[in-house]
């Protein structure tokens, strides 16, 4: 691959990383939450996974210049979200070492220091479908011990239920790095550093031990024609770069 005149950004390497989540998902509805995945939605669906599904969030399937190509209703939304034929890429306020999510409220129920968005609708989400995790600042406030308020289901609390049978947390995309739940118990494991970010800065920034395999790669490069859809067709604006700021 000849080098790239500008060199590939952060927020780049976070699209790619993204659009990765959906590789091989075959027709399957995409429903990113954020403008990073988003892009890498749209980036996959033009390069290694063109039969995604795309929404417009409301009540149409469109194509990939965001022109109507079918009719969506909510109950046929439903059906798909019940059945597993969707892969939401969600926000975390908080996550754990399991994938417990907690969008709704930071500090103890009985008397909240902060309320969020609310549970909304993670909770069926994450027991019926495919559910990946978008986390565009890597903290310890993030990335807990223990979440306040358990939004969307992790390993541990499904298997405790006897729910499992379309419970699948693929991957957590954040800006330093690449993470899945194939460590010990399900536990949260280090795929991939962003270049650039070392082992110790991730570790740093997580507030639980983190499984970690020998030769830690780093996230791939993309290809020259990736790079050109995401600068030139997907995000022209290069509104990625305000969602990750290093």
């Amino acid at each position: 691959m000849t080098s790239p005149i500008t060199p590939v950004s952060r927020s780049e390497y976070c699209v790619v990383a993204c659009a990765e989540a959906w590789r091989d998902n075959g027709e399957v509805l995409a429903s990113p939450m954020g403008l990073v995945p988003s892009f890498g939605a749209r980036l996959a669906k033009r390069t290694f996974s063109p039969d995604l599904l795309l929404t417009d969030g409301e009540a149409m399937l469109v194509a990939l210049d965001g022109t109507p190509e079918g009719w969506l209703p909510y109950r046929r939304h439903l059906t798909m979200v019940t059945g597993g034929r969707r892969h939401v890429m969600m926000g975390a306020s908080q996550i754990d070492r399991y994938g417990n999510q907690n969008i709704s409220c930071i500090g103890g129920w009985e008397r909240p220091s902060r309320q969020l968005l609310g549970v909304r609708g993670a909770p069926v989400n994450t027991l019926n479908n495919p559910v990946s995790y978008w986390v565009p600042r890597h903290s310890p406030r993030v990335f807990v011990e223990r979440v306040d308020m358990v939004s969307g289901v992790g390993y541990d609390r499904a298997e405790a239920a006897g729910v499992t049978r379309f419970h699948r947390l693929p991957r957590v995309v954040s800006d330093l790095g690449v993470f899945d739940f194939t460590g010990p118990g399900h536990t949260m494991r280090l795929v991939s550093l962003h270049p650039g970010v070392t082992l110790d800065a991730v570790r740093e920034a997580t507030g639980f031990e983190l499984a970690v395999a020998d030769g830690v790669p780093y996230t791939r490069e993309p290809t020259e024609r990736e790079l050109r859809l995401i600068r030139e067709v997907i995000d022209p604006k290069g509104l990625r770069d305000r969602e990750v700021r290093v």
